[in-house]
Order: structure tokens, then sequence, then C-alpha cells
């Protein structure tokens, strides 16, 4: 059998993003213009250079995943997506999701996510342990699901974080950071039961003549 090759590739630029607010799947308004050529180059580089044989598009529920994903999915021979709703990035719940960043912290103060997993980040929404809990599952789902495949998961920046954090056995919160660049390929390979070995992070070579968005 085929190794299992997980391959997550983070949306491209959001409206939630550049507008700096709280963007969940409640109040994600999707790509940018810029975000959209992005995930444009990352398809046009996938077929050009053929280095990955897709065999499923997976994506989270928010519709800049699935933006992405429905830009990418043509590139690499496929039409339908398999959304996963667990792939979503941490929830800030229904109190929170929409608001402006500087508002948010203005009224609650910086959140830590580096600190305790299980404390309150964004009153009534996930806690990082529960959020961890529910990306861990939908990506041993994929795993199960895909067994011996070859898949692209379009998510987010914290689910990757978090999804690192897994496969390495790494503390859930702390110790380390990484930043997930928009439509960067992060590529993940189980050569055997309860392996993961990380074979890339944070690849956007083909953004380079993208330049940054205005």
């Amino acid at each position: 059998m085929n190794d299992t090759r997980i391959v997550l590739v983070r949306h491209g630029e959001s409206v939630a993003t550049v507008e700096r607010y709280l963007g969940g799947l409640r109040t994600c308004r999707g790509l940018t213009e810029h975000g959209r050529a992005q995930a444009q180059a990352l398809g046009a580089r996938l077929q050009r250079t053929k280095e990955l044989q897709v065999d499923a598009v997976v994506s989270s529920s928010f519709p800049r995943a699935m933006q992405t994903a429905d830009i990418v999915a043509p590139f690499v021979g496929h039409s339908d997506l398999d959304v996963r709703p667990g792939f979503g990035e941490h929830d800030p719940g229904p109190d929170c999701d929409g608001l402006k960043f500087d508002d948010f912290v203005a009224k609650y103060g910086r959140p830590d996510f580096a600190g305790d997993p299980n404390a309150v980040v964004f009153p009534g929404g996930e806690t990082m342990a529960q959020f961890h809990s529910r990306i861990v599952a939908a990506f041993r789902e994929v795993e199960r699901d895909y067994r011996g495949k070859t898949v692209i998961v379009t998510c987010h920046g914290g689910t990757i974080d978090g999804l690192l954090r897994h496969c390495l056995q790494t503390p859930s919160t702390g110790r380390f950071e990484v930043f997930t660049k928009n439509c960067s390929i992060t590529e993940l390979v189980q050569p055997r039961e309860n392996i993961w070995r990380l074979m890339r992070y944070n690849d956007h070579a083909h953004l380079a003549e993208l330049g940054t968005a205005l």
C-alpha cells in the first residue's frame, strides 16, 4: 500500500484578515481578489510540476477555505470537494465572531493562545483544547477514509499549527510558534501506523511573483 499523504494548504488571503476582524464561520466573507490570485498560483504550480498525484480535495466549511479549494481542485484533476467542518478555524463563539480585533482586545484583553489550553480565550467560544480535539478528530477521519492516498486539505493557520503539534507530539500550546503563509503547502506523510513524517512546511515559492496585497 502507498503511504498516506496529507497536504495541508492554508486558504488564500481573506477579507477577515485584511479588515482585521474575528472571522469565524458565521461572519467569514471569503477571499480577497489577492487571495484568489494566490490560490490560482498554487493550482497552476501543481498542474505544471505534477509534484502531487492528488486523489481527493478536502476543505473546511469556511467560505475562504472552500473558495481556495474550488480554485485549486480543477488544476489537480478534481471537481468535487469533500467538505469537513471539523477542519475549521478556532471558533470564537457567537458573541465574538465578527468583532474587530482591536475592539475584542479593548473589551477582553489580548488573547493568550500560548497559555493554558483549557482557559477561555473567546468568551462563549472554543478553548484551545476543544479546538485541537476537534481538528485532530477530523484529521484521524481523513487518515482512515483516505488511507494509502494523497489528499489536499484546504484549511486554516490555526488548524495547521494544531495538527503539526499533534503529529510532532509537542505541547498543544506554547514552546514554539509557526507562521503559516496563505496558500502555502505543508506536507505530512505516514510511512507506517502512528508515525507521521513532516516532508515540508510553509512552501510558498509559487507566490514569489505575486507580492503582497495593497
